[in-house]
């Protein structure tokens, strides 16, 4: 997130040391890699520069994932974590993890991490360049709509936008999710936390409150039935109703 806000000329030091829980694929489980988080954030960051606040600005981030997404899934064949570097945190063996170590995966990820922000830095300029976005009607984004009700900035808002539906529509883990562990990682550290971590109190009650709205499921696609078509098609879903109990749970404290 660092290497593309700064390409943009709009470092963000907070932000993105509130993302560190995302690693691993969210507090280490697996699912959407750190740097697909990182660059949709990053993204959204791009698209209040230009749009402002609202539901243009909000498409905008959403589409921009998509296209963070795809991209990544093209370079690496999976946005999951565990997938590519087949490894589940979670549940790794000492040897396991040795085994990771050993064969350089450390490295591999920081240096796909150099390269996949050149990739961000262009897939986010590419979406940008084009056409005015038609925006539905609001609420757009799902992470939008849980960082409003936890009194996030108009920034930090349509930062979260393109989380929705599990990064860009993708279907992962619940980007609503994912944004209120940021968003909180960012409060803790506001008010003094010493050091970013991994399963925060604040983080795992979070999730636990989320698992109950979820019924037990992480991922978007599971807890919906489906994926989304699209961005009016998000909407539609959210103007229905769609998520409402796990936004209120994720947003109640």
């Amino acid at each position: 997130m660092t290497v593309v806000d700064g390409a943009f000329d709009h470092p963000l030091a907070l932000e993105e040391h509130a993302t560190f829980p995302l690693a691993g694929g969210v507090e280490q489980m697996g699912f959407q890699c750190g740097q697909v988080w990182g660059a949709a954030l990053a993204a959204g960051a791009r698209a209040h520069q230009l749009f402002g606040f609202g539901p243009e600005a909000e498409a905008a981030a959403v589409i921009a994932a998509q296209r963070l997404a795809e991209s990544f899934r093209a370079s690496y064949k999976s946005i999951n974590c565990f997938e590519v570097i087949d490894l589940d945190w979670k549940n790794a063996q000492a040897k396991q993890v040795l085994k990771f170590l050993l064969k350089g995966g450390p490295i591999r990820c920081f240096s796909s991490t150099a390269g996949y922000a050149r990739a961000a830095f262009s897939e986010i300029t590419a979406t940008f360049a084009g056409q005015p976005f038609e925006a539905p009607p609001p609420p757009v984004s799902c992470a939008a709509l849980l960082a409003r009700k936890m009194g996030a900035s108009d920034l930090h808002t349509v930062m979260a936008a393109g989380l929705a539906g599990g990064i860009g529509l993708s279907g992962g883990a619940c980007g609503a999710l994912g944004a209120a562990i940021w968003l909180t990682e960012m409060n803790r550290l506001k008010e003094g936390a010493g050091k970013v971590e991994f399963n925060s109190p604040e983080a795992t009650e979070a999730i636990d409150r989320f698992l109950q709205g979820s019924g037990g499921e992480f991922e978007c696609d599971k807890i919906v039935g489906r994926k989304f078509e699209n961005v009016h098609d998000h909407a539609a879903y959210l103007r229905d109703g769609g998520c409402a109990r796990i936004i209120e749970a994720l947003a109640a404290r």
